[in-house]
Formats: structure tokens, sequence, C-alpha cells
């Protein structure tokens, strides 16, 4: 029987689906439903040490959606980290914790460029009980000029140097959280794994605008006919989330052996999730998709990825995790290929109409009464001199 509980960096999940990091991991309450309702673990929305500094706006999200208006394929959000006071939110880590201590609860982290700031939050995060952090890189908007978020992660030398400080404070599993916004997703994963991160979350939003409402003539999401880029989610982000969680893998495998990767991007299905593990992933996080679907989407999830594992003989995640990387080449190997499997399929051809020919040529033997004898009854006897000499060679 599958089974879908998994350690990772010494963390053990009950199944691989985590809530991401956002407004489904905003409060204790919600952390609660998510543990309740069978999640493997839970990312808590992003804290800093100074939540004063964060004001939201309203409206913050846009959608795109099919003709029919009603299937959400992309989603845009210009929320900012939490609201809520540190203090609080450490009150919460407490409460959850004690709600649900076989539950690993992940604190998202993000500050400025302050090794005291970080090594803080750490160190009280730990004492809340926490089960290991994840150190936001990667917001796409919202407080750059702090050089918070995706204006760190996209410098691989601030991510090094940040890895560092929180790698020196921390005594549980890091996580860095990497912008999809660089031209070579490796680079800053590269960065934090050298400073010492257990691992990466690949990928968090693509910066973006959903679209111009053409009868206001204004970007939207509008606020007092405004609007800023914001982060881009949901199921038409996860061909690229695809292609860097691979890119992410094939650089631990060479260089990194045992790091982790955290699978994200448009993940709403069991099967979407056994796409991301089959490309590297160890662990999937789900964001939007519980914002569309809420949090009982879990069940079906877990059910898919079961079913999945079941059809091809799978007992564990371990079992097919990475199978298909050595599968994506470069695009010159794949005309190799092509070539190869052309040349063998002209020999197959050739070799068929060899033997076309040879069954031609018996049966002319046939008609012509020249049959080689290879049974006794062949034996013919106005031609048994001929049929003599074909059987000596001559």
């Amino acid at each position: 029987m599958p089974t879908l509980e998994t350690t990772v960096d010494g963390i053990t999940f009950p199944n691989p689906f985590l809530i991401g990091s956002g407004p489904p991991g905003t409060n204790q309450k919600v952390i609660k439903k998510a543990f309740q309702e069978g999640w493997g673990g839970v990312i808590a929305k992003t804290v800093s040490l100074d939540a004063s500094k964060v004001t939201n706006v309203a409206p913050r999200y846009g959608k795109l959606t099919g003709e029919n208006k009603k299937e959400v394929f992309g989603w845009e959000n210009i929320e900012l980290i939490a609201t809520t006071s540190f203090e609080d939110w450490l009150d919460d880590f407490r409460a959850c914790k004690d709600a649900y201590p076989d539950r690993p609860l992940i604190a998202s982290i993000m500050e400025e460029h302050s090794r005291d700031a970080w090594a803080e939050v750490v160190g009280r995060c730990e004492e809340a009980g926490v089960d290991g952090f994840e150190l936001n890189f990667s917001c796409p908007h919202g407080l750059p000029e702090r050089k918070m978020g995706a204006a760190m992660g996209e410098n691989p030398d601030l991510v090094e140097e940040v890895t560092g400080w929180v790698m020196a404070a921390a005594s549980t599993p890091v996580w860095a959280k990497m912008t999809p916004n660089v031209t070579r997703i490796e680079d800053p994963s590269r960065a934090a794994l050298s400073a010492g991160a257990h691992g990466v979350s690949v990928i968090n939003t693509i910066r973006s605008i959903i679209g111009v409402d053409l009868k206001s003539l204004r970007p939207m999401p509008t606020v007092e006919g405004h609007t800023t880029p914001g982060g881009y989610s949901s199921v038409a982000v996860k061909p690229i989330a695809l292609r860097m969680v691979m890119e992410c893998r094939r650089l631990i495998d060479a260089d990194f052996g045992g790091r982790s990767i955290s699978g994200i991007g448009g993940i709403e299905t069991g099967h979407d999730a056994a796409e991301f593990i089959l490309l590297g992933a160890d662990t999937v996080q789900v964001c939007t998709g519980v914002m569309k679907k809420g949090y009982r989407m879990i069940g079906p999830m877990l059910e898919e990825l079961l079913g999945f594992m079941d059809q091809h003989g799978f007992e564990t995640l371990d079992d097919f995790k990475g199978h298909a990387v050595p599968y994506v080449t470069t695009h010159a190997e794949l005309v190799r290929l092509q070539a190869e499997a052309q040349d063998r399929k002209r020999a197959r051809v050739a070799e068929e109409m060899a033997l076309k020919e040879k069954a031609k040529a018996q049966e002319e033997l046939i008609a012509a009464g020249k049959e080689a004898v290879v049974r006794d009854e062949n034996w013919d006897e106005d031609a048994f001199v001929e049929q003599s000499d074909e059987l000596a060679g001559g």
C-alpha cells in the first residue's frame, strides 16, 4: 500500500501537500483549519519584526478567466506580508503547536538587510516552537524601498549573505524561497545553498499586470484609478514552475547532494503534485488553489496522488522523485535522438524488404519446381537432379 508520509530535512510530513505562505496561513484559526482538514504542513504568512510598516489596499486581487468566466487560470495579487504584529504571531505559533504538536509549522520570514533583525526573528520564532523557516527572498511587490523580498532575492550576493546570517542563528531547517523574476533560477538558488540552506522553495509569483479595464482604461486591480505590478499565480504559471523545479533539481544533484526542493506554482490536483515530484520536488505547496477551492481540496488531491502511485507500483514518494529529470535535454540532443530513431527505422524497413525479397525468390523457385528440399516429401521425381544441385549450393 503506497504511503504519502515523507521526511524532508529531518521534518516528517504526513503527506507532501503544504499550505503555501499567504492568506491561507494568515492566522492561527486558518492554520488550525488546514491541519484539521489533513494538510501535511503549513508555511505561515510572512512575518517581520515591524508590521506597522505594512498596509494593504483593496481590491488587491485580479483574475484571468476562461470564456465562461468561471474557470480561473490566472490570479494576481498585490498583497503584502502579514499585518499582524510579530508578538501576536508568536502567540499564534504557540497556539498552533499546542493544538497540533505533530504537524509541521514553518515560519516564512522577511527582514531588511540587517543581521541582527534576521537573527532576532529566527531566535524568537524558534522559541515559539516553529519547525523550520522559509526565507522570503521573492515577494515581487511591496517594500522594495527596504530591499526586502525580490529586491533582495534577485541579488545572489545578498541571498548568500543573508542566508548565512540565518544559518548561523537557526537550529531548525531553512528553505530559501526563490523568485522566478530572474534570468536563471540557478543563480540565487546556488547562492542560498552555498550559504548552507537545507533547501529551496520554487517558485514565488511572477511579476505582472493582470490586465486593463477597457471601459475605464485603467490597469487592474484598480485602486483609486491606479495599480502596481503584482504577483501572478494559479494554473497558468505551472509550466514555468515545473521548468524551474527541474533546473534546481539538476543543480542540487550536481553540486548539493541531499538538499531539498519544495515545488510551488499552479498545483490544484494530485496529478499536478505528481508532475512536480517527477521533476524533483520533495514537497509541494498550494496557496492560490486554496483561495479558489477551500481547504477541503486536500482530500481529492491525496486520493489522486495515491491512485497515481498505485497505478505505477510506487510505494513511496522517493520511488519516483526526479524520475522525469533525465528525459529533459537540449534541442541538439533531440535532433541526434530523432536521427538515430530514423536510422533504426530505415534499417528495419531495409531488413523487412530483404525478407520480402527472399520470400519472393523462394516463391519463384517453387513456381519453377526448384524449391530447396527441407522435408523428404519435397523431393520431386522430375526435378531430382536440380534439387540435389540446389542443396549442394550449385
